[in-house]
């Protein structure tokens, strides 16, 4: 395969950086290189801020039916391009090209589209005063210069979770995409930059997490900052920007709950989706599988015969419905969970092991775990990888006990087919968002979507208006209208 050398965007230009190092990107899948990018340093970063700053009027003045249109533009060029981003996804991430790089560009479109209608929708209040000569309104208005810093999971969705509303608000930005999929990043520019933002506007710094990503979030000329990211990464931007409005998503573990009461076919259905979706590597993804007793034997033998149908393989066959994961780091946490498990007593019921036979070390077989306690580490910590760890219990207290002891709270699922008790667990569980009869990996682009307080999951939210409300300002405006006509009486 031909390597292609390929730029970052500072200041309306495509450039190389300062210090003209550049890095490889491989394909998780082949192992070949893909291309050649930029590697950013602080100064690179610093100078996208500058960009930022010095241009971000244009954004913000700009009225919200033209930004509209910008982002409208956006997701048209998007849709021309639909199968190239596909293609570079699969290459650049690895998931299947047929069955997940394909829908992934559709959902990008989806968050441009959203955040252009819903900007022209944003309305605010007009507000009571005590006073009878005062009269109170509100505005929403940009941060400044947003600092977006994306994950390599999904890396056209996560990034336009952000890229969308930001501008769609008014913001001028400045993104850090992950190291191992920045050439997806270079794909989604291209689009951002041909649709005419403004110059300056928006900026891409490729290169390292810890510096580029670092130096955005930290640095006193950005405003706000938007991260999706492991939680580990989550405290160390947020210590890095103290006091700079955050939207935060942060990782999950689950759980998905499979009560006495429900279909097992549908719960098997939506276990596998939530297991090994991009081969487990969501936020969102089932990882820890709570199964009540009196089904636990009838539904373990039948994810395991449903594991079974999944074919694990090259991301560019049609039949392929799972492919590698992205890098070494989660295949090597994988390992270490499983080993972990398996010493504390859990039962290995398939998988446990990287596939042999492909061109790379990444393949890792989908994987069951029977017998799973609360004390392995993969029920403390994400995991990230194509396992589905079952962890048994008696009682729906025992139940809530074990769902709400992780220190994460992103997304939880309920299989149950009593209405009330549905409603029980949605209101007991400790997460931002409750699937009830649904795979933990169903989300919708325009739903409010984030972490519960007092957990590890992340601050805000992200999803239709919901994003725009994260990346504005609500300013107060308070007018005297004491008047007096000058009659005498």
């Amino acid at each position: 395969m031909m390597r292609q050398r390929y730029e970052m965007y500072i200041d309306g230009k495509w450039v190389e950086s300062q210090s003209g190092e550049t890095f490889l990107a491989y394909s998780p899948a082949s192992g070949e290189v893909i291309a050649e990018l930029p590697k950013g340093t602080r100064e690179d970063a610093r100078a996208a801020i500058a960009a930022a700053n010095a241009n971000k009027g244009k954004i913000a003045q700009m009225p919200p039916f033209e930004r509209a249109r910008l982002c409208h533009r956006v997701a048209d060029l998007i849709e021309e391009r639909r199968d190239e981003i596909a293609r570079i996804v699969t290459l650049d991430q690895g998931k299947p090209y047929h069955t997940e790089a394909l829908e992934e560009v559709d959902e990008c479109v989806e968050y441009f589209r959203i955040s252009a209608e819903d900007i022209k929708r944003l309305e605010t209040s007009v507000i009571p005063s005590g006073s009878p000569n005062k009269r109170v309104l509100t505005l929403r208005q940009p941060r400044g210069v947003c600092a977006v810093i994306s994950p390599w999971n999904w890396p056209l969705t996560m990034p336009a979770e952000f890229l969308a509303p930001g501008l769609a608000a008014g913001n001028a930005i400045v993104w850090s995409p992950a190291s191992t999929t920045s050439l997806v990043g270079v794909k989604l520019a291209e689009c951002i930059v041909d649709a005419g933002v403004p110059e300056g506007v928006f900026n891409l710094i490729t290169g390292p997490g810890a510096t580029v990503g670092d130096e955005i979030a930290g640095h006193p000329d950005t405003d706000a900052i938007g991260l999706v990211g492991s939680t580990e990464v989550g405290r160390l931007v947020a210590r890095r920007g103290a006091c700079k409005p955050m939207l935060l998503e942060l990782g999950g573990n689950g759980p998905m709950i499979i009560l006495d009461d429900a279909d097992l076919e549908k719960a098997v259905k939506g276990t596998v989706l939530g297991c090994f979706l991009c081969a487990g590597q969501s936020c969102s993804a089932g990882e820890r599988i709570l199964v009540h007793q009196a089904i636990h034997d009838a539904f373990v033998e039948c994810l395991t015969q449903a594991t079974k149908d999944i074919v694990l393989g090259d991301p560019f066959d049609e039949r392929t419905t799972m492919g590698p994961l992205n890098n070494e780091g989660v295949a090597s946490k994988m390992d270490i969970h499983i080993e972990d498990a398996l010493a504390k007593g859990a039962k290995l019921v398939c998988g446990g092991r990287r596939a042999a036979g492909f061109p790379t070390d990444l393949y890792y077989e989908p994987t069951i775990l029977d017998q799973v306690s609360p004390d392995m580490l993969v029920s403390q910590e994400e995991t990230f990888g194509p396992i589905a760890p079952i962890i048994p219990f008696s009682s729906d207290e025992e139940c809530l006990l074990l769902a709400n002891s992780c220190e994460y709270g992103l997304l939880s699922s309920v299989y149950t087919r009593d209405l009330s008790r549905a409603f029980y667990f949605a209101e007991q569980l400790q997460s931002g968002w409750v699937n009830i009869n649904e795979s933990s990996n169903y989300w919708e682009t325009h739903l409010p979507f984030g972490g519960r307080s007092g957990k590890a999951s992340g601050v805000g939210r992200v999803g239709g208006k919901y994003a725009l409300l994260e990346m504005t300002d609500l300013k107060t405006i308070v007018f005297d209208v004491s008047y007096s006509s000058g009659k005498k009486e």
